[in-house]
């Protein structure tokens, strides 16, 4: 269990440099406890503590406020929502995206899973944000048992069904952020870019596991990635694809959906 109370914990950290996003200020709507409905076997943050698909306020609004007040001017290019888990099982996300934006005026980038997609309240709250990322790592049950280790109660498809929803809906900018753990065969591209082409994101973002995985829930792995001789944690390496694979795997999906492909600096 988490050492910090949610009176001690700090819902705002960084900037973090994305080579996504640039200059991000992170924002977690989670509290010191994690909280997904996945436990990936990349998780930056070690195992998930509390898995879930259940939605409720975990950190009041008015301390993210607070919390945020402190950061001021706010000299990044983007405040992201992420964090401890998934963002989208706070309730008050749509009331924390909509202060962010008359406070700070920058632009709000969330990072999802995308497992409540479903859910029209999500969808609508996301709609709130200028920038969306989804994750899609797993084309197929079996991936998303292996992969991601979901919650017992979500299925494949129905998750496949609320990102197309959302795309449908989205006004703003929305990505597919795809972790890739091996090289794919011919199969497992030709599936994934049709999916691709039915979606058609904005941006497509090819990723290898750049961060080595805490053996434990690690809070301070939300921030930037430093080098494993210095972490103070026991963490697991993982194996990751080369630059080479990741840039003709792009190439490939680019050639097929003329959908912008960008890769992980390996």
């Amino acid at each position: 269990m988490p050492t910090q109370s949610i009176s001690q914990f700090t819902s705002v950290y960084g900037p973090v440099h994305s080579w996504r996003y640039g200059r991000s200020l992170g924002i977690d709507l989670l509290g010191p406890v994690s909280t997904c409905s996945f436990n990936c076997v990349y998780c930056q943050l070690g195992e998930i503590q509390s898995r879930t698909t259940q939605r409720q306020i975990f950190v009041p609004t008015e301390q993210i406020i607070r919390d945020l007040q402190a950061f001021a001017p706010w000299d990044v290019e983007v405040i992201t929502l992420s964090g401890n888990g998934e963002p989208t099982l706070a309730l008050n996300l749509a009331e924390i995206i909509s202060h962010i934006k008359q406070i700070t005026h920058k632009p709000v980038l969330v990072l999802t899973n995308g497992t409540l997609l479903g859910d029209p309240e999500v969808r609508t709250a996301l709609s709130l944000a200028d920038k969306v990322s989804v994750k899609l790592d797993a084309i197929s049950p079996d991936g998303l048992r292996r992969i991601n280790r979901a919650t017992p109660d979500l299925n494949w498809q129905e998750i496949w069904q609320g990102i197309q929803q959302f795309r449908l809906e989205y006004r703003g900018k929305m990505s597919i952020q795809t972790m890739m753990l091996t090289s794919w065969d011919d199969v497992r591209k030709h599936n994934y870019i049709q999916l691709m082409q039915s979606c058609r994101p904005d941006e497509i973002q090819l990723n290898t596991p750049t961060r080595p995985k805490p053996l434990k829930h690690q809070i301070e792995a939300r921030g930037n990635h430093i080098s494993t001789e210095s972490l103070l944690y026991p963490v697991k390496k993982l194996k990751r694809v080369s630059a080479d694979i990741l840039q003709a795997v792009a190439a490939e999906i680019y050639d097929a959906t003329s959908i912008p492909v960008r890769c992980a600096p390996c």
